[in-house]
């Protein structure tokens, strides 16, 4: 039967992603038929998890998934499957007097739907003793939530291992690694998170160093063992793909600026009968001629939209689709590239495809993070007027200028608090920087 363990950390910053995927790289060397999963609304993190183990990276979110969705992503039973969590264990969404959905998107939550013990990641490079009073807290906030043990992190010298292990011990916790501090595994990041994994200079040899690390570091036959199989049965797979298919022949974007889709999104909508093919804008490539449908996901347009300005033939391309009557969703940067122009963070505006009114700027950055539930406001391929989503924002982007289109999504965050209307649409061509998840049950 297949097992699962999850890494989580008492805060952001721990290290609990570079520990994962020296994990998992590690115990793919060694032959182990290994998987992984990421917890929360995450693109960054599954890139680099896939190029680990050789096999896709699926989300995991408890707050933004139908039950069935969220068992549909548990369905795979590889031998072993090790989650990665996010932020800190009990860090989820502020729910207010929101609609409870099935949990709050933390790691905790995931802990305590699949039974699955957690491996806790510490920052101990400021720490000796006091660890075990972290630790201790960490073990018993919840009984749900099974410790099987701790990974020291960041450890300096033997005799400060020596030290952080001597008090957990003593206050019964086991270490199953202790991780020196290694200048050879630190990654890149930019405003919105760590450099994708497709532009990590010399990814494998980063992995195979973090994998060396984690070889040496970890007891890697222990973490294995503490390893269980989930304690809720396996659910059937959800009755309705997540978004319904915006048409039978789907073109989707996908390079290193559109590079943000969801996997069992795109799964959905091949379950659903749709035909997927992908194509590239930096390469400027136009959507194939006989798709009824394109679909701009999210990425990084802002470092690409000079490139993209320029490419002719997929903005010719995109704008003779929508003369055609093609459906055409853009989510985030997908939808700044549908707009009139793209100002970057140095000032410098570039011309997008112009097929919605509205302008976007980096100039003046302003963050929208959160979990959101969006309210469809008209028909469209997604769904009737009123229909009910669940997703998220993640972007540093300001627009103007929207005059001449209506409104997508009427919006509120995770607690119920409205934050107005977003998006645009014009005929058959919309889009908003919501990022869809799934669709909602409320």
């Amino acid at each position: 039967m297949s097992k699962g363990l999850i890494i989580a950390a008492p805060a952001s910053g721990s290290g609990k992603t570079t520990v994962t995927l020296g994990l998992l790289r590690a115990l793919r060397r060694k032959g182990i038929d290994v998987a992984s999963s990421k917890i929360g609304p995450d693109y960054i993190d599954p890139a680099f998890h896939a190029a680990a183990t050789g096999r896709a990276c699926v989300n995991l979110d408890s707050w933004a998934m139908r039950p069935d969705t969220l068992s549909a992503q548990l369905s795979p039973k590889p031998a072993l499957t090790i989650v990665e969590g996010v932020m800190g264990l009990f860090d989820g969404a502020h729910l207010g007097n929101a609609p409870a959905p099935l949990a709050d998107g933390s790691t905790a939550s995931l802990a305590r739907l699949t039974g699955w013990p957690v491996l806790l990641v510490v920052d101990a490079a400021r720490q000796a003793q006091s660890v075990a009073a972290l630790v201790e807290g960490f073990a018993r906030f919840d009984p749900d939530v099974r410790l099987a043990g701790v990974i020291l992190n960041k450890v300096s010298s033997e005799k400060h291992e020596a030290m952080l292990r001597q008090a957990l011990a003593k206050a019964g916790h086991a270490v199953l690694g202790a991780v020196r501090s290694d200048t050879q595994i630190a990654r890149p990041s930019r405003h919105l998170g760590l450099v994708q994994a497709g532009e990590h200079p010399d990814l494998d040899a980063f992995l195979d160093a973090a994998a060396d690390r984690m070889s040496d570091d970890l007891a890697l036959d222990v973490i294995m063992e503490a390893a269980s199989p989930r304690t809720t049965a396996t659910g059937a797979a959800a009755v309705a793909p997540p978004l319904p298919p915006l048409g039978q022949r789907i073109a989707v974007a996908r390079d290193a600026a559109f590079a943000f889709s969801y996997p069992h999104v795109l799964d959905g909508w091949r379950n659903a009968g749709a035909e997927l093919s992908f194509f590239s804008p930096l390469g400027d490539e136009a959507p194939a001629p006989d798709v009824d449908a394109v679909f701009l996901p999210g990425g990084y347009p802002e470092l690409h939209a000079a490139r993209l300005a320029a490419a002719t033939i997929f903005m010719e391309g995109l704008c003779a689709h929508a003369r055609a009557g093609a459906r055409i969703y853009g989510e985030c940067g997908g939808y700044m590239t549908l707009g009139q122009t793209l100002t970057d963070a140095d000032g410098v505006v570039h011309r997008m495809a112009g097929l919605l009114p509205h302008a976007t700027s980096f100039a003046v950055p302003k963050r929208h993070l959160g979990y959101r539930i969006a309210t469809m406001l008209a028909d469209t391929p997604l769904g009737p007027a009123g229909s009910i989503w669940r997703g998220h924002e993640f972007h540093y982007a300001a627009t103007a200028g929207a005059t001449g289109s209506a409104p997508l999504f009427r919006i509120t965050d995770a607690s119920g608090s409205d934050l107005g209307e977003i998006g645009a649409r014009i005929g058959t061509v919309f889009g908003s920087f919501m990022h869809l998840i799934d669709r909602s049950d409320a």
